[in-house]
């Protein structure tokens, strides 16, 4: 009904708008050591200072919690949706080409800098909607809230501050995905897993494996040293094994030892198809190599058995498992470190709504067992699930698919959002399908023409779910 004035509104704003992302990505607000009255350092502190000085300025009843969180309302009246966004960013990282991280500009119609699109940018979409219906003077009956965080990049310990003295308004969305509506994340298997075997007294053993630096990272790169072969006998091997799993070997003398550097590809252990993992690569490799058998080497092999090279969806570990709503099952081998006594490894599995307890995690506590391996992990992570068919995400996806023309459907996702703990919240925007915004890389950048869509959809989302 108010459509033809949120687009005029909107589209008389942009250079506004632009400004505001702008003055909010030239503030460095990563992470940092806590201050007095600074939770996660002095330049997340500033980013929430003045996200808050320009929602007040706008006319906003405005809120700062301790500078965990800082909130924007629309009027005073009774809750009804909380918009969540966050005004931390990644590390700046290296590689920028278009401009420096955190001095924001505009090209070829995007938005360059670290947070454009994660999440300052779509942070400002949201309160632009907000300023819409508050400005046009849209009649409202509930209130509509924008909260924004200062810790999602690590943790998201702000929204357990926020929500240990506010309840939950009874929708809440968050424009830190792309569209159309993502109402369902995984729940997780973070495997941790330890082993103990006597030392191989052999010439030629395995003296050592490190590998992968995160739980929720495949690892691109992986180490280990072996004693007592010749390079050609490595450089054989590694040539056969390249040409089967795509892994790159490199090694060095070093004494009577070799180093050696196995060489994939990394990526989110949410979608590990992404990548290819050099920690199984060199587990392959080492396992084919003229070692004399130990009890050690006998234990890499049972667990290669179980986390091949390639099987990304726990085939062989006997968790596979999928469904219609949420997908599938994968396992991701994140971790190594293998001495010659001692084995430690971690895995992080994203798991579907069918799995449980039973046929997840205790099954994988049985197959380790059978290795030799105690599994130190007792609890699953709950997946999060909202009811596609409620009136909330029905009317997410008619105002998608009203302003873009494309067909409107819930999706899933391996990752994990700041709404996963909310019992009615949702990932809503800002991106679109396809729309790869080097997030969390180099030359991050936002499209203007979809944080200007992602703002007309949000304001007209708050006149139909709060008139």
């Amino acid at each position: 009904m108010y459509r033809e004035k949120i687009d005029g509104y909107i589209d008389a704003h942009v250079q506004d708008m632009v400004e505001d992302i702008f003055t909010l990505c030239r503030i460095n607000s990563e992470k940092a050591p806590a201050q007095d009255g600074a939770p996660y350092g002095p330049g997340a502190a500033k980013a929430l200072e003045a996200a808050l000085h320009m929602a007040e300025g706008y006319g906003f009843a405005v809120r700062n919690y301790d500078n965990y969180v800082g909130t924007a309302d629309l009027n005073d009246m009774e809750k009804q949706l909380d918009i969540l966004a966050h005004l931390d960013v990644v590390p700046p990282g290296e590689g920028w080409q278009v401009t420096k991280p955190f001095e924001p500009v505009e090209k070829d119609g995007c938005l360059y800098g670290r947070g454009t699109a994660d999440d300052k940018g779509p942070a400002v979409a949201a309160l632009y909607a907000m300023r819409a219906v508050k400005e046009l003077g849209i009649p409202l009956k509930k209130n509509v809230r924008l909260i924004l965080g200062t810790d999602e990049e690590c943790g998201s310990s702000d929204i357990k501050h926020y929500y240990g003295v506010e309840e939950e308004a009874p929708m809440t969305f968050s424009p830190d995905a792309e569209f159309p509506v993502i109402n369902v994340e995984k729940g997780g298997l973070p495997a941790h897993f330890t082993g103990e075997f006597a030392k191989s007294t052999g010439k030629t053993r395995l003296v050592s494996i490190d590998a992968g630096i995160k739980l929720n990272v495949v690892p691109g790169k992986a180490y280990g040293v072996v004693e007592g072969l010749d390079i050609k006998v490595l450089k054989d091997t590694a040539e056969a094994v390249k040409e089967e799993t795509g892994i790159a070997f490199t090694f060095t003398q070093e004494g009577e030892a070799v180093r050696i550097l196995a060489e994939g590809d990394n990526a989110h252990a949410a979608h590990p198809e992404g990548g290819n993992n050099a920690l199984t690569g060199l587990l392959t490799f080492v396992t084919r190599l003229p070692l004399e058998d130990c009890p050690q080497l006998q234990c890499l092999r049972g667990l290669l058995a179980l986390i091949p090279h390639g099987d990304l969806y726990g085939k062989a570990m006997g968790i596979a498992m999928e469904d219609e709503i949420s997908g599938r099952l994968t396992l991701a081998f994140s971790i190594l470190n293998v001495t010659e006594d001692r084995l430690e490894g971690r895995f992080d599995s994203r798991c579907p709504l069918c799995a449980t307890k039973e046929n997840a995690l205790l099954v994988v506590k049985e197959k380790l067992a059978g290795i030799g391996l105690t599994l130190h992990t007792d609890a699953m992570r709950p997946p999060h699930h909202v009811d596609g068919d409620s009136l909330f995400v029905r009317t997410l996806l008619k105002e998608y698919e009203a302003y873009t023309g494309l067909k409107g459907e819930c999706q899933y996702t391996g990752g994990g959002t700041y709404v996963h703990s909310l019992k009615n919240g949702v990932a809503f925007g800002a991106a679109m399908p396809g729309t790869d915004n080097h997030m969390h890389g180099a030359d991050e950048f936002a499209v203007l023409k979809e944080l200007v869509l992602s703002a007309k959809i949000f304001a007209q989302v708050i006149v139909d779910l709060c008139s």
